[in-house]
């Protein structure tokens, strides 16, 4: 299935828009940002990622305002006045090009795809390379891929005490477990693989033996018989086959 273009890679992304609200246009949306206040001005353009399919493909769209409600944050859009048309925008991520986005001046912070792609050290042996952030709402996560599989590393200067953006790694000291449990989880499940096709042999050898068990045994059951006995059979079958033998003359 076509999920649609990405925007170019000097974009970020900013938010996803998740749901429509009330009757007026507005929708409600996932903040991918954690300064929303200098993302979300009026009038911030946004490029749209959304399914080729979309009418809203390849065009990007205008904020008239950001409110909160409860909690939440809702968008009004240009051009989207009523919720049927706040409909066809549902699930569409928000992307601003990265110039346009404010200079970083923390020091322990990075974008998305700052981080994508680098390598994880752990105790100088490489053991992964992160696939994405998840945005949690208590911290955000680095799942890394590793050789047996996804681990999700907590980004926190505990766990995480070294970024290297320009030399293209960071450095993990993981409690004890994350890494392992996965490694041991995936080698249990190679064995219980392997035990399965080791099942399976011995159930086609044990059918065989049954089979040649049984063969054996209609071997017992048919003795050898003495030419004696075959001629006293042979006689008593050709006299009881109820046919005339042709008469002799009497001497």
């Amino acid at each position: 299935m076509n999920r649609g273009v990405k925007p170019k890679s000097n974009q970020l992304r900013v938010g996803r828009l998740t749901k429509a609200h009330g009757l007026k246009g507005a929708l409600k949306v996932e903040l991918y940002t954690d300064d929303p206040a200098h993302r979300f001005t009026p009038g911030a353009v946004f490029t749209l990622q959304v399914p080729t399919g979309s009418k809203w493909h390849g065009k990007t769209i205008e904020l008239a305002e950001l409110r909160w409600y409860n909690g939440h944050a809702v968008a009004f859009l240009k051009g989207v006045e009523d919720r049927n048309e706040a409909e066809t925008l549902v699930k569409a991520i928000l992307w601003i090009d990265a110039d346009e986005a404010p200079d970083n001046d923390e020091p322990d912070a990075w974008y998305d795809h700052q981080l994508a792609g680098l390598r994880v050290m752990r105790d100088g042996v490489e053991v992964g390379t992160i696939a994405r952030i998840e945005h949690m709402p208590a911290q955000d996560l680095l799942i890394v891929k590793a050789a047996s599989g996804e681990v999700m590393v907590p980004f926190v200067s505990a766990i995480v005490p070294e970024v290297n953006v320009e030399q293209g790694f960071i450095v993990v000291t993981p409690p004890m477990g994350l890494f392992e449990d996965l490694a041991e989880i995936a080698a249990e499940e190679a064995s219980a693989e392997e035990a399965s096709v080791e099942d399976a042999s011995d159930v086609e050898v044990s059918a065989d033996d049954e089979s040649a068990a049984e063969v054996s045994v209609h071997d017992a059951s048919e003795e050898p018989v003495s030419a004696e006995e075959a001629s006293t059979e042979t006689s008593k079958d050709d006299a009881s086959d109820g046919t005339e033998s042709p008469a002799t003359p009497a001497e």
